[in-house]
């Protein structure tokens, strides 16, 4: 039997921590506070946690981490792409995990989420119990030209919407032409942009769940964080080397890892996923065969709480 996502819960702390170059970090726990840490990581960049992404785990046995990552969510100031990135956000989960007194804990992180997690991990693997990854990205440059173009090929009727927000004089560098206007100052700019951009994904992330929490928003705090952190990272290849998590590979070898990826993802494709486990024969990977993206998708939110258990027996 593949139990479907545990109860709502609700925290049983939250707090707020300082971080470098004026940012603070909102983050909560909920759960057995005597439990087992796991951290989750949400995608994005720029997503931010929801209630439902504390449901992955069981609440008995797990102590359940959740933050919001810089510039995003109820952590400050939103949007900000100001010294935001990849690096700050590894030294901030190393903050995180001092302040909360974890020796180790197990990484729980989808889509973009899977991206710092890996990083994170390669950095800190002495923290790591084990990694549950979904909808892999590793930012390569082939990812962020199939997010910006290749995903039209599927999705004729978003992308065109998402194409014709840019003067077409501009349209030849889709990325470069949203991130200008992604970062205008002008609301009357940038949240046009940002409701297209965030539009064209949410359109393009799931085969059977329809609702998505972005596109039905009135947040346009939320909207704009979403799409201007995005765009910025995706500009910038995450703050990577190219093929810098699959080089790094052998240092998270020994860790226990489960990679749940969607047949039918549009936004990160299952060769990326492919591509890591066939490098890292030594963690699971399940290829869900009805699912896109989303983490809701019915098979891949039943594959992601397997794992879970799954990760129970490690001692």
């Amino acid at each position: 039997m593949h139990r479907d996502l545990f109860p709502e819960i609700m925290p049983y702390e939250t707090g707020t921590l300082p971080l470098s170059h004026g940012h603070e970090m909102y983050w909560e726990q909920s759960g057995n506070p005597e439990g087992q840490p796991i951290l989750f990581l949400h995608g994005g960049p720029g997503a931010g946690t929801n209630s439902n992404n504390r449901r992955f785990y069981d609440p008995e046995f797990y102590r359940i981490i959740l933050f919001d990552q810089r510039g995003c969510g109820k952590s400050t100031p939103n949007a900000s792409v100001d010294n935001n990135t990849t690096q700050h956000l590894i030294a901030d989960i190393e903050i995180l995990r001092e302040f909360l007194g974890i020796e180790k804990w197990f990484v729980f992180g989808g889509s973009c989420g899977s991206t710092l997690a890996l990083a994170y991990a390669q950095s800190f693997n002495n923290r790591c119990r084990g990694l549950i990854l979904r909808g892999i990205f590793l930012c390569a440059k082939e990812e962020v030209d199939w997010f910006i173009y290749g995903m039209g090929r599927f999705f004729p009727e978003a992308w065109q919407e998402f194409s014709n927000t840019i003067p077409e004089s501009k349209r030849t560098d889709l990325l470069t032409a949203y991130l200008n206007l992604l970062e205008n100052p002008d609301p009357d700019i940038n949240l046009p942009a940002a409701r297209a951009w965030v539009s064209y994904e949410a359109n393009c992330s799931s085969l059977q769940i329809k609702q998505n929490i972005f596109l039905d928003s009135n947040n346009t705090e939320s909207i704009l964080a979403l799409a201007r952190l995005e765009a910025y990272y995706l500009a910038n290849n995450g703050f990577l080397k190219e093929n810098y998590l699959i080089n790094n590979i052998d240092s998270i070898r020994h860790l226990p890892g489960v990679i749940v990826q969607g047949r039918y993802d549009m936004v990160c494709p299952p060769t990326t996923a492919y591509c890591l486990a066939s490098v890292w024969p030594e963690a699971r990977i399940e290829i869900i065969a009805d699912a896109g993206h989303s983490a809701l998708e019915p098979g891949i939110r039943r594959a992601l709480v397997k794992a879970t258990e799954m990760m129970k027996k490690i001692k």
